[in-house]
């Protein structure tokens, strides 16, 4: 039997400091904490050593988190162990998120003398108010010096985190930022847009209808969206997903498979899995995963496999959110019937408002149907 491509993530939830919007599973820990933690992360993936003979290792994702604030020992020690337990493709994709402040050239060379080819820098404004704003820990500078660093270490593959729709940002600033970091020239940038998430110190602050005021307005957040592809564009990037972009050949391999129903195994605190067609996400709390961490492989199996109409629904709802869109007949391969008459009837409807297009046999967003994705998105799950 043929071995099938699998995505590996890894969750490293170590801060310096946690930022203001952040809702991820993360915390400072201690050295004594970072031990355990790691020890406990090997026995959760030696118990899936069984997926070694079905699968091959398409991409390794190191998240958080800071990976980057971790002694790099660590790293290789899972390096190794998932070379001890499983095969890999050739050229398998190994990403590691990494915050400017927390990346010193020795940390650089170490990546890269363990595997590790493409660098995910998270820097997010080149403007040192709204970097206050958000709690980051770094200026722009220090993600200067971490980005020649890395250059300077031979790191080919590098992606810069980007978000709008900031408390107080205008259009200019907006502006300068993507200006400034597409004139670096990173073969990747992730531009996303501001989510304010319950149980956030910013939720608290901005979820309230006079701390929205402080938030661009729905038609400005727009025209930075459309201000995001055209910069973009012109700089040589193309958009490949809603908030991503690359150069030609450089697209994110790791994140190609969550959005295409690619198969994929997260190891560690709050991490997700799609395997078998069973979807699972290990515990969040720290004290709650070391315990179920023993047994994970043993939860995964007695998790529900998905009908066919939750695979249907993310095969378009997943599928739409890139630039190739979804295809009549690759569903049709997939799930042995044509799209549902429901779909049909949505897809009609956006297509004559101008959201969705027909292109090459296969059903995409328009550039004004991406301004408006998520109601569009919602209307492809099934009743």
């Amino acid at each position: 039997m043929k071995k099938q491509p699998l995505g590996i993530y890894i969750h490293l939830p170590f801060c310096a400091k946690k930022c203001l919007y952040c809702d991820f599973a993360s915390a400072p820990g201690t050295p004594a904490q970072m031990a355990q933690y790691f020890r406990v992360l090997s026995q959760e993936i030696r118990s899936f050593e069984g997926l070694g003979s079905l699968y091959t290792v398409r991409s390794v994702f190191f998240g958080g988190g800071t990976p980057s604030l971790v002694p790099e020992g660590y790293l290789r020690n899972v390096m190794r162990l998932l070379h001890e337990l499983f095969e890999w493709e050739p050229d398998a994709e190994v990403s590691i998120e990494c915050n400017p402040g927390t990346l010193t050239p020795e940390k650089c060379a170490a990546y890269r003398e363990m595997g590790i080819g493409r660098l995910s820098l998270g820097l997010q404004s080149v403007h040192a108010e709204e970097l206050a704003r958000l709690g980051r820990i770094h200026s722009y500078r220090e993600f200067e010096e971490s980005f020649y660093a890395a250059r300077r270490a031979g790191f080919r593959n590098i992606n810069v985190d980007l978000m709008s729709g900031l408390p107080k940002q205008t259009k200019e600033m907006w502006q300068e930022t993507l200006e400034t970091v597409a004139g670096l020239r990173p073969e990747h940038i992730s531009a996303y847009s501001l989510l304010l998430e319950p149980g956030t110190p910013f939720y608290e602050r901005y979820g309230t209808p006079i701390g929205r005021m402080e938030l661009p307005g729905e038609e400005t957040e727009r025209e930075m969206y459309r201000m995001t592809a055209k910069i973009l564009q012109e700089a040589g990037y193309h958009r490949y997903e809603i908030s991503n972009y690359a150069k030609e050949g450089y697209e994110c391999r790791h994140n190609l498979a969550y959005w295409t129903g690619g198969e994929y195994v997260g190891f560690g605190q709050s991490a997700a899995s799609y395997l078998n067609r069973r979807r699972f996400v290990n515990p969040a709390g720290a004290a709650e995963y070391l315990a179920f961490a023993k047994n994970a492989y043993a939860a995964y199996r007695n998790t529900r496999p998905q009908t066919e109409k939750e695979q249907m629904e993310e095969y378009m709802f997943l599928g739409l959110r890139t630039s190739r869109g979804v295809s009549a007949a690759e569903f049709s391969a997939r799930f042995g019937k044509t799209f549902p008459e429901q779909y049909e009837k949505v897809i009609e409807r956006y297509t004559a408002l101008g959201f969705l297009g027909r292109r090459k046999g296969r059903i995409v967003l328009t550039e004004q149907g991406i301004d408006v994705s998520n109601p569009i998105l919602s209307e492809f799950l099934l009743d």
